[in-house]
C-alpha cells in the first residue's frame, strides 16, 4: 500500500485534521517521561488518508537518524505541544530501526523491517518510567481516562498478530491493531462552544438640518427734520419819517432788494449693516442601547457505567 506525506496528500491538513494546529515540529519524548528523543518531521498516510506513521527525526540523539513510529505507539498532547512515543522503550530499539529518507519508496519489505522491531518484545533496560504525566493544570479543563498499563511494561501485542504468517499479497494494517489502531481516548479533543452577544456599531444618517438665509421686506418710517428759509416783509414807519431829503436820493427807478432763500431736503438711501451672527455646530450626545437575546452554551456531559463511577481510572480535573 502506498504511503504519502500528509502535506502532499492534503495541503489543508492543518485545518481539516488538527483544527489549525500543525503536527510537524512537535517534540517527541520517550514513553511518558521528560526525555526528549527528537521532533516530528512529518506524518505518513495511506491512500485512504488514514494516519500510519510519524516520521521521527532523532536529531543529535542518534546522529540525525529519521525513523518511522507507528501511529498507535504514541500519544498526542497538543496542550503541551508534545508527542509521547510509548512504543520506543530503549535507544537500542531506535538504532535497530531502518533509516527513513525523504523520497525513498516505503514498500512492504521496508515496513516489515519496521514492524518486526516493534513486534519483538524487549526487556526494559532503562530507568522505570512514572505512569503519571505532568500537565499544566491551568491550561484547560480536561478529562483524563487512565486505561493504559504502566509504560515500563512492553506494549501488548496480540498473539494472533504475533503468530500469524504475514504475506505481502494479503497483509492489511488491520492485522496489526497494536501498531496502527489509534486509541481515540488518548488523542481526541473535545471543544465546548458558547454563544455571546457581540456588539457592533454602524454609523447611519439619522436626519439632516438645512440652515439658510431669506430676505424679508418691510416698510420703515423715518422722520428727518429739515430747515427751509422764508421771507418776511414788514412795513414800519422810520423814525426820520417826515424829514425832507434831496431829490437825488429819491425816485430811483432801478432800486430793488434781492434775497436768496434756501431749504433743506431729505436725501434718504439704504445701506446694509451687520445685525447679528449665527454659529452652527454639532455636539455628540452619549446614549445607552440595551439589547437582549437568547444565547446557547455547550456543557460537558460525562456518562460512566454505574460500577465505574468511583473507579480510580476516571478522574476529572479543573
Amino acid at each position: 500500500m502506498l504511503l504519502y506525506k500528509i502535506e502532499d496528500f492534503n495541503p489543508n491538513y492543518r485545518q481539516e485534521a488538527f483544527d489549525g494546529d500543525d503536527i510537524k515540529g512537535l517534540d517527541v519524548y520517550a514513553g511518558n517521561t521528560n526525555d526528549k528523543i527528537g521532533t516530528i518531521d512529518t506524518l505518513l498516510v495511506d491512500e485512504t488518508g488514514r494516519f500510519r506513521y510519524f516520521v521521527l527525526d532523532t536529531g543529535s540523539w542518534i546522529f540525525g537518524k529519521k525513523v518511522l513510529l507507528p501511529i498507535a505507539l504514541c500519544r498526542l498532547d497538543f496542550n503541551a505541544r508534545r508527542v509521547y512515543a510509548t512504543g520506543l522503550r530503549s535507544k537500542n530499539q531506535v538504532e535497530n530501526l531502518p533509516r527513513y529518507e525523504h523520497g525513498m519508496a516505503v514498500d512492504y519489505d521496508y515496513e516489515e523491517q519496521v514492524r518486526g522491531i516493534y513486534r519483538t518484545p524487549t526487556v526494559e533496560a532503562s530507568v522505570p518510567v512514572e505512569a503519571s504525566l505532568p500537565l499544566d493544570a491551568a491550561a484547560r479543563t480536561y478529562m483524563a481516562v487512565e486505561t493504559s498499563p504502566p509504560v515500563s511494561t512492553p506494549h501488548p501485542v496480540s498473539s494472533q498478530a504475533s503468530n500469524a504468517a504475514y504475506d505481502r499479497d494479503t497483509y492489511t494494517y488491520e492485522r496489526d491493531p497494536a501498531l496502527y489502531q489509534m486509541n481515540e481516548r488518548d488523542h481526541q479533543k473535545l471543544r465546548l462552544y458558547e454563544e455571546r452577544l457581540v456588539a457592533d456599531k454602524t454609523r447611519r444618517k439619522a436626519g439632516e438640518v438645512a440652515i439658510g438665509k431669506r430676505v424679508e421686506t418691510e416698510t420703515v418710517r423715518l422722520e428727518v427734520p429739515v430747515e427751509k428759509e422764508r421771507v418776511i416783509i414788514e412795513r414800519i414807519t422810520p423814525e426820520d419819517a417826515g424829514t425832507p431829503v434831496t431829490p437825488d436820493n429819491a425816485f430811483k427807478q432801478q432800486e430793488m432788494a434781492r434775497l436768496e432763500i434756501y431749504e433743506e431736503t431729505a436725501d434718504i438711501k439704504k445701506q446694509a449693516f451687520v445685525r447679528e451672527e449665527v454659529q452652527v455646530r454639532k455636539e455628540v450626545e452619549q446614549d445607552t442601547v440595551v439589547a437582549t437575546d437568547t444565547v446557547r452554551r455547550e456543557e460537558l456531559d460525562v456518562n460512566t457505567d454505574a460500577n465505574k463511577i468511583n473507579s480510580p481510572g476516571v478522574t476529572q480535573r479543573q
